[in-house]
Order: structure tokens, then sequence, then C-alpha cells
């Protein structure tokens, strides 16, 4: 029995959206015992408890374009009355920060037929509902708005609570570079760049062509696996970046960013209205933090005047 309690345990680390349903249910659909499966949790959890630093979810969507009659194709304002069928969700693709698989879910040609991607949504809720960090390129005003549209729509409670990064504005906020596009940061950087599409794409999706779906998923997982090397490009850059500090326990300094513990103390200060902070910087990611404590002794304290 221990063997197959480990092989379920394998089975959840590999799809962590499973510890979210009952254990009946899991048990049935993968030939386990509901004890087993019990049991598999408990492990799965005393572990991830003793895992280090929070769980960062990269992920992208990718969806269908809106239907709808037209007069001119330019200027257009399209109101309720002109729309044939709304978009929805063709599929998503997503990854836990630091780990090989790649998660993905994609819409079958008859969910295409019907509009219905209740399935895949609710495949992606359950990862979302896992998570501390969200990393998306755009995700601000795409991925995530997008996405928490067809949570509703198809029936979701909200995710439970998670801090969000975005690649796109961290780009536009903090450099001059000549495009923030996920591709165009892939090829500055030097990374592998995004498969090629254009709009025939999406039509055969829309027809569906399975071919299409297929390589819609493809494009879907590759994405995410740029967004990840473009994300710990940058996440050194990231004005207020979700402290990574907050969820690990340690007697070290923990970097804010990556979470190590192998921060050195620089000779610089961060100055505040009205204190200063010694700096430290992180060797893993490069970078760089100041300390909590007020470096300026009481007296200075005391004697210092602010500007109104």
């Amino acid at each position: 029995m221990e063997n197959r309690i480990e092989k379920a345990l394998e089975l959840l680390t590999k799809k962590p959206y499973l510890v979210t349903m009952g254990a009946n249910t899991v048990a049935r659909r993968y030939g386990y015992s509901r004890q087993e499966i019990t049991e598999a949790k408990k492990l799965f959890y005393k572990r991830r408890a003793l895992k280090r630093g929070p769980r960062i979810l990269i992920f992208d969507i990718e969806t269908s374009p809106m239907k709808a009659y037209v007069w001119k194709r330019w200027k257009e304002n399209i109101s309720l009355d002109q729309t044939i069928s709304e978009w929805f969700m063709i599929c998503w693709a997503a990854k836990w920060l630091g780990e090989e698989e790649v998660y993905s879910s994609c819409l079958t040609p008859s969910e295409i037929a019907e509009e219905d991607d209740k399935r895949i949504t609710e495949e992606l809720w359950k990862l979302l509902d896992e998570t501390d960090i969200v990393v998306a390129h755009n995700g601000k005003k795409f991925d995530i708005p997008k996405m928490n549209s067809r949570f509703i729509l198809n029936g979701l409670p909200p995710c439970s609570p998670y801090k969000q990064i975005d690649t796109c504005e961290v780009s536009k906020k903090s450099f001059g570079f000549s495009s923030s596009k996920l591709d165009a940061l892939a090829t500055y950087f030097g990374f592998p760049n995004k498969d090629k599409t254009d709009f025939n794409l999406w039509k055969a999706c829309l027809e569906g062509n399975q071919k299409a779906l297929e390589y819609m998923a493809k494009y879907n997982i590759k994405d995410v696996v740029i967004l990840e090397k473009v994300y710990i490009k940058l996440r050194s850059w990231i004005p207020n970046h979700p402290n990574a500090g907050l969820y690990i326990e340690s007697d070290k300094p923990v970097c804010p960013i990556c979470g190590s513990t192998h921060m050195e103390l620089t000779s610089d200060f961060k100055y505040t209205h009205a204190s200063k902070f010694k700096v430290m910087r992180c060797t893993d990611c490069g970078g760089i933090a100041r300390v909590r404590n007020n470096a300026y002794p009481k007296d200075k304290k005391n004697s210092l005047v602010l500007s109104v």
C-alpha cells in the first residue's frame, strides 16, 4: 500500500490542482482507493510546507476573436445587436517557476463548435487557486481580466488571493526598449523566439481544425517557457517585487526577490524622507534590498527636521 501512496503522491505533485478535488473523485478517476488519496494528500501538504519560497505560476492564455456584423474596417463602433458571438478561451498554458513540467489545456473541436470553455476554465482556476504570485506578459490588462471574465461566466468564485507581476508593465516602466512585446524581449535577451502565427491560425481553430488547435497549444506552451526566462532576467529590476522572504522561514536575511539567503551588506544606504537604511545585494539574482532598521541614531532622529 505504501508504494501505491507514493505513486498517488507523484500524481498529485505532477497535477497539483487535483489536491483541491474530493478524494473520492480523484480515486475513481485514477484507480486508487479513497484512503490512498487521502494519505497522499497529507504527504503532499507536509512536503509543500517544507518547500522553500512562494509558489510562482507563469501563465498565458489564448482567446478567440469575437464575431460581429460590420459595415466598414476602420473606426467602427460595434453594438451588442451587431455581435454574433462573444470571445472565449481557446487554450491556456502554465508552469511553476523552476519546475520542468508545463501544464496546458485546449478546447476540442466539439467544444469549439459549442464555444464551451468551461472545462479548461475550471482547470486553470484550480491552478490559480494554488498560487502565491502569478506572472503574465501584459497580464494586468489582458490575461488576468480576461481570465476572470471566463471564471465568473462559468460560475466560479474568486481564486485565493495572489500577487501579480506583469513583465510587459515592468519593461515599459523600467526600460526604454523599442518594443516591450514578449518576442522582442526574447530577441534582446538572446532567448528563443515565439512560434510564428497569423490570423489564419485563429480562423482554423474556430473551424474546429484539430491540427490548428494542436499548433495553438504548442504555441501557447512555448510562450510560457519564454516568459519564465524573461521574468528571471527582469526580476531583479522589478520595483516592489512581492516579498519572497514572507514565505520562507530563515534566521538569515532572505532576498525579497528570489528567496535566496546569499545576501551581502554593501557600503550604500537607502534614504527616505526621514530615514536611512543599510543596503544589501543578493549574490544569486543580483537584486538589491534594504534592512528594516533605521540606521540613524536616536539623537539624529530627534534633531531631524522635515520640509512641508
